[in-house]
């Protein structure tokens, strides 16, 4: 039997997962799970990535402890967010979070010197104020001397236990600064930040070797003999892996604190209309291209929980919302105001009595509220990918934490009107996983991959509606539904 171990970390946790395969079944066991999120430090939203190290290293000691001698190890994480390390590898200060308000307003003075059209037909990638483009714009003129790599966290992970610094490209293109023509760092680009290209590492392909465990970090941490494999580091790059999807007619939703909504490509779609809707072509495992829109996911829910003291699960929040009537108003939850404001709760009842809508109180109405737009936030894109792609979509996988959540899978399906395949709920592990087992040779292609994880495991099915059978709704509930010609 061979181990594999997927370091998993996301906005608010991170897992070290032990994987094995055995008798046709991968067999996932979390070891370790430990808390993450930023705080205001140093006048800044700031990771702590030195925590993060720690407990990834505290995860890898419990592996060895359950005595795997040996093992690989993918990682992946959140995009974007970058680690400066100085000539002695030295982190320079703790990564600033995409969430901080540095980059407010910093993507016109970029436009100002580089046109925003130039931008997309050189990296294809959609315009976010948090793209590192925008953080370095405005980083720290003397961090940045300073530095000696700028790696994205998890290259700077993956430098911490090997020594070796790459830049695994599903994370970097995430960046706008990779040229979709030319597969490397754009001259143009990193002149616009006078920033030299031997800062930024060398770019490696999913499933490559990174390399061994440092000796000395092995024996400090009495850890098992290990290899670092590039997964596909960006954790939806790692969910997209993990679709067991087996015809090509499909879209996928990873859904987790955003939602990436997308399709799977062979080449890029830089094209007027692509640019006009600000998708992205963010570069996936395996020369591919996830054609996506990044739009809000869980991340509403999760403060309207952190707001409420966390007194209900998930599970018990959406019973409450099952209660409550859908589509009772229209809240475009991407507005700016729902990034990361100081009370969800608040700004979401603001915005619905300045437009006239039904407010809603109750946590069930609350958490309703957002299900039911994300839905028709999810049925919006639907019909966008299809016009951009010149695809008649059958079906939408759904992967990712917000898999689970069967209130918000059912709406979606009676919104787009097609069948939702809900799960796994661990795509982005299953995805790291995959990767490793594939650079091993268990399996031949991605293809062979998305099969095997097609036959093993079990999906949960949603089949449409029919909205206009629902004679119950009211005309304002009726209007929302219209307006989206729904």
């Amino acid at each position: 039997m061979t181990y594999h171990v997927a370091v998993d970390i996301g906005a608010s946790s991170g897992r070290v997962i032990l994987a094995s395969k055995e008798n046709n079944q991968l067999k996932l066991d979390e070891v370790h799970r430990f808390k993450n999120g930023f705080t205001f430090k140093g006048g800044h939203d700031r990771w702590n990535v030195t925590t993060l190290v720690e407990e990834i290293l505290q995860g890898l000691h419990k592996v060895k402890a359950l005595g795997v001698e040996n093992c690989t190890i993918g990682i992946d994480t959140w995009a974007v967010d970058y680690c400066l390390i100085d000539a002695n590898g030295d982190l320079l200060a703790e990564p600033v979070a995409y969430r901080d308000a540095r980059t407010d307003g910093i993507m016109e003075q970029v436009f100002a010197r580089i046109p925003k059209q130039t931008i997309y037909d050189k990296t294809g990638i959609q315009f976010l104020n948090f793209n590192t483009l925008y953080q370095l714009y405005v980083e720290d003129k003397e961090l940045l001397a300073q530095a000696d790599k700028i790696l994205l966290v998890p290259d700077y992970i993956a430098y911490r236990l090997t020594g070796k610094a790459f830049g695994e490209v599903t994370n970097v293109s995430t960046t706008q600064f990779l040229n979709i023509h030319t597969r490397d760092y754009d001259a143009d680009l990193l002149a616009l930040l006078d920033i030299p290209r031997s800062k930024f590492p060398d770019l490696i392909e999913t499933g490559e070797v990174v390399g061994e465990l440092l000796p000395e970090v092995r024996e400090a941490y009495d850890l098992p003999q290990a290899q670092v494999i590039a997964v596909a580091t960006h954790d939806t790059g790692s969910a997209v892996v993990g679709v067991p999807a087996t015809s090509d007619n499909y879209a996928y939703i990873s859904s987790g604190t955003w939602s990436l909504i997308g399709v799977e490509n062979t080449v890029p779609l830089t094209g007027s209309d692509a640019f006009e809707a600000n998708y992205t072509n963010e570069w996936g495992a395996y020369q591919t291209y996830r054609f996506l829109k990044n739009i809000t996911g869980m991340w509403t829910v999760q403060e309207i929980a952190r707001m409420t003291d966390y007194q209900y699960s998930f599970a018990e929040m959406a019973e409450q919302a099952f209660q409550v009537e859908p589509f009772l108003q229209y809240v475009d939850l991407n507005d700016d105001r729902f990034t990361n404001p100081a009370n969800m709760i608040e700004e979401i009842q603001a915005y619905c009595r300045e437009r006239g809508a039904v407010v809603p109180e109750t946590l069930g109405e609350l958490v309703m509220c957002v299900y039911s737009n994300l839905a028709l936030a999810y049925g919006h894109e639907w019909k966008r990918l299809e016009k951009l792609t010149g695809k008649a979509l059958d079906c939408l996988h759904i992967v990712g934490g917000g898999s689970n959540v069967s209130l918000l899978n059912q709406l979606t399906a009676d919104i787009i009107g097609k069948e939702v395949v809900a799960g796994p709920g661990e795509a982005t592990a299953i995805g790291n996983v995959l990767v490793q087992l594939i650079a091993l040779g268990d399996f031949a292609s991605l293809a062979e991959a998305r099969a095997w994880l097609d036959d093993n495991m079990a999906f949960e099915t949603f089949t449409p509606q029919e909205l206009a059978d629902r004679d119950h709704l009211e005309s304002y509930q009726r209007a929302v539904l219209k307006d989206f010609d729904i």
